[in-house]
């Protein structure tokens, strides 16, 4: 079994690593805010006093954290992970990032030292459960190294060079924001149309969106959004989805419009709700 140092021990950071401890995993653990690495110490973790000296300890290093500039903030300067490795240790960054994160993080990793971007997707459950999605850039070498680690915490897809599992996360999280906005929108329509609520959820029930309409109706109803995936976070998500877009040249008018419900219902409070709270944004707006 490897020496595993995780760094960021959020919602997702800490199942992450409970899965690779259980596993049997030797487990270096860091996080910024250290009480929330006791239980995994408690299990038989090992606390490290800086990611620096989490990824020393260790022969691969994941971060798992919540935006850009945590990333940078964990790997670079004197106690960043960069600081703690060399050429036997592999990086594997697990957050949502983006490509452009993800390419810094590239410019500053010592030559020689591995380095896979592999964000998941899936939340909470799936990722006790080992059923994450996992897209993974970087050569296949050494892909082909950590598939069996990656492949304890779900499934793992190569799908390119280093870059390639941030931009297939953006990808897969389009679809997801765009899809509860125009579910919301339809919904909103109906409302304002005069149809019933059995109605409405009739008529959904014959499209593309059935399914999701039908898991989300509770929620609708009672207007309890308990979070498996932080609406705060979604907006970051569909800022890193603005931003690749722009970069690339390219016009994405559906996400705009979705990423301005997102940032309404941020602004309005809902940031630690469910992302899937929006739709109770899009309502109160009919």
């Amino acid at each position: 079994m490897s020496a595993v140092a995780v760094v960021g021990l959020g919602a997702m950071g800490s199942r992450i690593a409970r899965r690779l401890l259980d596993a049997g995993h030797e487990l270096i653990v860091w996080n910024r805010t250290a009480a929330k690495a006791a239980e995994l110490v408690e299990l038989g973790a090992a606390l490290a006093a800086s990611p620096a000296d989490a990824a020393r300890r260790a022969e691969v290093a994941i971060t798992m954290v919540a935006n850009p500039q945590a990333l940078q903030d964990v790997t670079e300067g004197p106690n960043g992970v960069v600081a703690g490795v060399d050429g036997s240790t592999t990086i594997i960054d697990m957050s949502t990032v983006g490509p452009a994160a993800v390419s810094r993080l590239a410019s500053v990793v010592p030559e020689g030292t591995g380095f896979l971007d592999a964000p998941v997707l899936g939340s909470v459950l799936e990722a006790e459960s080992g059923t994450l999605h996992v897209f993974v850039g970087g050569p296949d070498s050494l892909v082909e190294r950590w598939t069996p680690l990656l492949s304890e915490l779900g499934s793992p897809t190569h799908v390119g060079p280093l870059g390639a599992g941030a931009a297939a996360k953006l990808v897969a999280n389009t679809t997801l924001i765009g899809t509860v906005t125009v579910l919301g929108e339809a919904i909103g329509l109906a409302q304002a149309l005069g149809l019933s609520r059995d109605a409405t959820f009739a008529v959904l029930s014959t499209t593309s969106l059935g399914t999701q309409a039908e898991q989300r109706r509770e929620a609708i109803e009672t207007g309890e959004y308990p979070p498996r995936f932080a609406l705060s976070l979604a907006r970051k998500d569909a800022d890193l989805i603005a931003a690749a877009a722009a970069a690339a040249g390219i016009d994405l008018r559906v996400v705009e419009a979705a990423r301005s419900w997102f940032r309404d219902a941020d602004d309005a409070g809902s940031g630690d709700r469910d992302y899937s709270a929006v739709l109770a944004r899009i309502l109160q707006s009919r």
